[in-house]
């Protein structure tokens, strides 16, 4: 019931935000805020129970395995602050006259409909229902980025619809020939779950599984932002909302990753390992590099961010391709990344309604003008780009020795990616953080709601660096067991 459970509540929450006339503005917010804390409550309890039991099943459609718990956990941590965030950031835009309710009020709408689809997707018992709730995802997350109706908002929600549809269209044609190839290996039923995919997988034809993988590869990682599908990412995550950007940066390209992650346990029982492997290690390291380049010169911090989020998908590949130890690293590494991203752009959203401009030389003297989301920043910044002793440290410096070990060119190529990366984010925040403030910029913090976002994942992440629960150590530690 607990699966069901979560993913009634959000439908709940977004009929309600519906329903709800314009003198019940609080009432809409704070229906938020109770729906998102207790979908966390839903996945920490589901997670308990896997531990405990094993996979959890419901009737044909649902299931919630080690990966899935992991997944739906930090969705529901991010998606908690996210929607805090969200509570300050639009009472700030609407004090300014940017939006008035009937915007406010979609906004949720589709906030909580997109957290549906992100669950349904983790929860997903069968190829074909990932395919439908990863791209419901798209749907309710084009909305999001046409928020403001600005014509760059309108130009980037076209691009990333355009692009990820065709991207998935692909995907779909992979995942119908793993189903092809499951019913030629005598598949029971017409509902082929991943369950069947594996038990299937030492008899599926091995041409037709080669040909599947790399549609499903090309499909999932347009969704993922692997380079050089990755045109959509920069425009959509810089015109959305605050909010929604931390969310499509956090959480959303690792449900992507997790979808070809689940179908490679399947190619890679059909067809040497070294194929995806292969697959997964070049789009990696092709998107590191170009990440690292962009990074270097960029004139806007959202769009900095976003080539960040491109970055850590492209090492979280090379990462998941190695296996063993490095797969550990790499789920680890997923779960600071959405914690640090996400603290990222809410403290960028800070700045924005501060400064009102996404430019790094608009934004100057960060530190004596809002101090708290200053230093958070600056310290998120170091924390993604991997000094100790963040939790990223270890993850690089474990998927990078044990690149080393099997791949000594990547591994001084990824290598030298990070240090332009390094390099290029510790020249915009310094100058964005240290430098003289602008005559006429009021000093102090935007809104309560925004700070506690902020301070929350960054707390969470302080302590998962130096301390981590057995729960969670034992839950990776099954999720890397199943993806292999």
């Amino acid at each position: 019931m607990t699966l069901y459970a979560l993913l009634i509540t959000p439908l709940a929450a977004a009929a309600i935000s519906a329903l709800l006339s314009r003198t019940r503005k609080s009432v809409l917010e704070y229906t938020a805020i109770a729906a998102a804390a207790f979908e966390l409550v839903l996945a920490l309890l589901i997670t308990s129970n896997v531990l405990a039991e094993g996979t959890l099943h419901a009737p044909d459609f649902l299931q919630a395995d080690a990966l899935g718990a992991f997944v739906i956990c930090f969705i529901a941590l991010v998606g908690l602050t996210a929607t805090i965030h969200s509570v300050g950031h639009l009472r700030e835009e609407m004090e300014k006259g940017i939006i008035g309710f009937r915007r406010l009020r979609q906004y949720f709408v589709l906030f909580h409909l997109f957290f549906f689809a992100m669950f349904a997707a983790a929860l997903s018992a069968s190829p074909v229902l990932m395919w439908v709730t990863v791209e419901a995802t798209t749907l309710t997350s084009a909305f999001l980025i046409t928020f403001y109706n600005k014509p760059s908002a309108l130009e980037a929600g076209w691009k990333f619809l355009i692009i990820n549809s065709v991207g998935l269209l692909l995907g779909f044609l992979g995942t119908l020939l793993f189903l092809s190839a499951a019913a030629g290996a005598g598949a029971p039923g017409a509902f082929v779950t991943w369950t069947v995919l594996q038990s299937l997988a030492a008899s599926l034809d091995p041409t037709l599984i080669k040909v599947a993988f790399v549609f499903v590869f090309i499909g999932f990682g347009t969704k993922v932002g692997l380079v050089p599908m990755h045109t959509w990412l920069p425009d959509a995550h810089s015109n959305a909302p605050i909010p929604i950007s931390s969310l499509l940066s956090g959480v959303l390209l690792n449900i992507a990753l997790v979808g070809i992650l689940r179908f490679r346990t399947v190619a890679d029982a059909s067809v040497d390992p070294s194929f995806s492997r292969e697959l997964l290690i070049v789009f990696g390291i092709a998107s590191l590099i170009v990440a690292a380049a962009i990074i270097y010169v960029q004139r806007n911090y959202k769009r900095l961010l976003a080539y960040s989020s491109i970055e850590h998908m492209g090492f979280m590949a090379i990462g998941f391709a190695l296996g063993g130890v490095a797969t550990v690293a790499a789920l680890f590494h997923m779960l600071y990344h959405a914690l640090l991203k996400s603290m990222l752009f809410f403290a960028a959203g800070n700045f924005f309604l501060k400064y009102g401009s996404t430019k790094i030389t608009e934004v100057r003297g960060a530190l004596s003008t809002m101090p708290f989301s200053a230093i958070a920043f600056f310290g998120g910044i170091l924390a993604i780009t991997g000094i100790p002793p963040s939790g990223m440290f270890f993850t690089e410096l474990t998927i990078l020795s044990e690149t080393v070990r099997i791949a000594p060119a990547i591994a001084f190529i990824a290598l030298a990616a990070l240090l332009v990366v390094f390099a290029g984010f510790l020249r915009h925040a310094s100058a964005m953080i240290f430098s003289p403030a602008p005559a006429g910029i009021a000093k102090g913090e935007t809104s309560h709601f925004t700070r506690v976002s902020v301070g929350l994942l960054l707390a969470v992440f302080i302590l998962l660096s130096f301390y981590v629960p057995q729960h969670l150590s034992d839950l990776i530690a099954a999720a890397a067991a199943i993806i292999g």
